[in-house]
């Protein structure tokens, strides 16, 4: 009796662990979902930038690996399924977020520099040789405008020589005012400055600060990086810093730094100094090589 017992018990084991294997893998258990290669990464990106919906910001999340693309609140349901329609196959590559406000270039109508018809923040002094400039945002120097230190132009700081927007986001203008102070450093509008001695890249989760001639200093972190801008008009700017330090217009081209390290330009973004937002910024070394010029 007892070796009947343990036989039909074998017999019961043995009958279990077959309807066992029977479900695996697709029936009572679940797999979980493979990750997005990078081919389907690259194929969502580019769907987004082709479905050109203004209002869109994203990168790649490489912690979770999908395509972040925040978008604000001008765009609606139709223009998130405008995406995922154009991302096809890769639309369970990305993942959708909104932010406060509106995406834009932070210009109005670091320290105020003034062109003709509009105001922007100076970024970084720099030079080439003996000859002094400094840099800031592309889409503060479109058209080449000539700079004024004060808003009613009286005191001239020099031409625009360079100007980089869409695609990048960075400008030149050449000091030609001898009389005109322009020491490596930035205003942090409490009466002191940062001296900057070095240019360098962000990482994620670095704590930066942002100076501006509307809104002074703020500071917060890195949240991405190599992210891609969609102002809207044709306005698409690559390779970007976001962060989550506020910024408003007139803070364009003002600088972004750790210490005495230059980070980057700023270039736009949403929302505002009283509820927070999100901003992006024109990394500074690919601007600084692309006139040939220091920070000193």
């Amino acid at each position: 009796m007892r070796i009947k017992r343990r036989t039909r018990t074998a017999a019961l084991v043995s009958s279990l662990l077959a309807a066992t294997a029977a479900l695996a893998p697709g029936q009572g258990a679940h797999a979980a979902p493979a990750k997005p290669t990078a081919a389907q990464l690259s194929a969502a990106s580019a769907a987004v930038q082709e479905a050109d919906v203004a209002g869109t910001s994203w990168l790649v999340d490489e912690r979770t690996n999908t395509l972040v693309v925040t978008v604000d609140r001008t765009v609606g349901a139709a223009g998130v399924e405008k995406i995922r329609a154009a991302a096809g196959d890769a639309a369970d590559a990305i993942r959708i977020e909104r932010t406060n406000g509106t995406l834009r270039p932070l210009i109005s109508g670091g320290d105020a520099v003034y062109a003709p018809k509009w105001r922007c923040s100076a970024g970084f002094n720099v030079r080439k040789g003996a000859t002094y400039y400094f840099v800031t945002a592309g889409h503060c120097t479109q058209g080449k405008p000539p700079y004024y230190a004060d808003s009613g132009h009286a005191t001239s700081i020099g031409p625009t020589t360079g100007t980089n927007f869409p695609g990048s986001d960075y400008g030149i203008v050449q000091y030609t005012n001898g009389s005109l102070p322009h020491p490596s450093a930035v205003d942090l509008h409490n009466g002191g400055s940062q001296r900057i001695t070095a240019a360098g890249t962000p990482t994620v989760g670095q704590s930066v600060q942002r100076s501006g001639s509307t809104t002074g200093l703020h500071g917060g972190k890195v949240t991405g990086l190599n992210a891609t801008v969609n102002y809207g008009g044709g306005q698409i700017v690559r390779g970007l810093i976001q962060t989550n330090v506020c910024a408003e217009p007139g803070d364009s081209g003002g600088a972004l730094f750790s210490g005495s390290t230059a980070l980057g330009l700023t270039s736009g973004g949403s929302g505002n100094c009283s509820g927070g937002g999100t901003t992006f910024f024109q990394p500074v070394v690919p601007a600084l090589k692309a006139y040939g010029v220091n920070v000193f």
